[in-house]
């Protein structure tokens, strides 16, 4: 018999090798893209949040000028509504920051 026991975790990588036995370099470059893009995409989502801000303002300007108030609660629980079903519930947590944001000084 045997006194050696089974390896139970995964071995560690290889450096200079991925999980699937491919070349560091590779696996180091398709994630260098990937975060590339996902800046990218962060870019353009601060930028748009930044409109959506724009665009809100000039809404709650326009209420509060006409005798209103500056936030609509229907018109937001509309939203939270949405992003909850196309995200789910982390979907809720975002709305309501998105919203926050949205909510300028005037």
């Amino acid at each position: 018999m045997s006194t050696e026991t089974a390896r139970t975790t995964p071995r560690p990588a290889t450096p200079g090798t991925g999980e699937d036995g491919e070349s560091g370099d590779a696996t180091a470059g398709a994630t260098a893209a990937a975060r590339s893009r996902i800046d990218e995409l962060d870019g353009r989502i601060i930028a748009l949040v930044q409109e959506r801000r724009t665009v809100s303002a000039g809404i709650q300007r326009a209420r509060v000028e006409a005798g209103g108030r500056r936030v609509e609660l229907a018109r937001e629980m509309e939203i939270l509504d949405r992003y909850r079903g196309e995200l789910g519930r982390p979907g809720t947590q975002l709305a309501m920051t998105l919203l926050a944001l949205c909510r300028g000084q005037l």
